[in-house]
């Protein structure tokens, strides 16, 4: 007959004969039971205790409880040396530095790689070293000409060291924006408006980020600037328009500058090579009247030689060759006559012009004309001589 069978001898024990029904104690399904049995009574005697059996109830449930709870205790044994391994080990990243305090207080910093520390009493935090972050601060303020001015500023850096960046300020971000804020401020306050604008925006930038690191290396913020970068200054807005008018006059007069300077690269350099070509040729004009000077003086020289030693004959030469060169450029002509003491002058301008004038009248005629008026010249220049040479002879009788 079945066990659970209605009727019959009431057979109310299971097959496993823990005793069922309503009278008896059911400590759950039988095969849990028996389970865990087993496993307290292995764990009893890894833990030093001894192993019992299950031959009465009574002494089969007390057992049960002793065995369940030191089951508990294992199972929380082998969960917390399982947790005490997990949390023993942690592994840094290249781009990471660990600061690891112990009890509180700092300890050591950490380099990449699998570490070690102690569970529940050291503690690590992870800092980013070689992310490059950026920051920026804008807002307006006074120049040193107390002009009003809005300035745009963004600034980069990364951190430097991790154990000041953890343990020295609560927040390195914060104390950051204060300093920016400052430091701009103060470069600001001791420029000028048009500096601020214009041609020392670089040197603005540059003036900020070492005021800036400095105070954050007196902060101890472990914070490295990478680079400062002024984006924008302008002036207020209700002046915007006049400013820009301004910079449009500057940029102006810039142009006309430029322009006169080509035009100054162009003319210098021209006057400069007529200048130097007029230096030389000065210096060659001297040269030229110091040698006429000389080989005049040598000339001179060797006449006197000559005048010491034939006086007379030095005299009538030198008065003929000073004749020549005075009537060698006029178109007149001096004829000294043995026979008298008068002086025949021959006007050949007059001759000459008269002598044109029929040429040109003429000139159709072709080349044998010319060739006829030079005789035609030559014969009056004759007939004026004979004629006034024979008027000489008369009155000399």
């Amino acid at each position: 007959m079945a066990w659970n069978e209605p009727g019959g001898n009431r057979n109310d024990n299971d097959p496993w004969g823990t005793g069922g029904g309503r009278g008896g104690k059911d400590q759950g399904p039988p095969d849990l039971d028996e389970a865990l049995k087993k496993g307290l009574d292995k764990l009893n005697k890894l833990l030093g205790g001894k192993g019992k059996g299950s031959n009465s109830g009574g002494s089969g449930s007390s057992s049960g409880g002793s065995g369940g709870f030191g089951a508990v205790l294992a199972i929380a044994a082998i969960v917390f040396v399982g947790y005490v391994i997990f949390q023993s080990f942690y592994t840094v990243d290249e781009q990471e530095r660990a600061v690891v305090l112990r009890f509180g207080e700092y300890s050591r910093t950490e380099t990449p790689g699998l570490r070690f520390k102690v569970p529940l009493i050291d503690s690590v935090t992870l800092v980013r070293v070689t992310n490059v972050r950026n920051a920026e601060s804008s807002g307006q303020m006074l120049t040193e000409d107390e002009n009003l001015v809005s300035v745009d500023l963004q600034v980069q850096y990364r951190v430097g060291d991790a154990r000041a960046y953890v343990l020295n300020v609560r927040d390195s971000n914060q104390a950051l924006a204060f300093a920016t804020d400052s430091a701009l401020r103060h470069e600001v306050g001791s420029a000028g408006l048009d500096d601020v604008l214009t041609e020392g925006r670089a040197e603005l930038a540059v003036r900020v980020e070492q005021r800036l690191q400095n105070f954050l290396e007196e902060y101890g913020t472990g914070l490295e600037l990478v680079r400062v970068n002024v984006e924008s200054t302008q002036p207020p807005e209700p002046v915007q328009d006049a400013f820009r008018e301004v910079q449009r006059a500057r940029e102006d007069e810039q142009q006309v500058k430029e322009e006169a300077e080509r035009y100054r690269n162009k003319v210098v350099p021209e006057a400069r090579g007529r200048a130097q070509r007029l230096t030389e040729e000065a210096a060659a004009y001297k040269e030229e009247v110091i040698e006429r000077a000389r080989g005049e003086t040598s000339r001179f020289l060797a006449v006197l030689d000559v005048y010491n030693q034939a006086p007379e004959v030095t005299r009538e030469r030198m008065y003929i060759q000073a004749l020549e060169a005075v009537l060698s450029n006029s178109s007149k002509i001096m004829v000294d006559t043995e026979s008298s003491d008068n002086i025949m002058y021959l006007p050949l301008d007059r001759l000459t012009n008269r002598a044109g004038g029929s040429t040109r009248s003429g000139s159709s005629d072709g080349s044998g004309n010319s060739q006829s008026d030079i005789k035609a010249l030559a014969d009056q220049v004759m007939q004026e001589l004979q004629s006034r040479q024979n008027s000489g002879v008369r009155r000399s009788r």
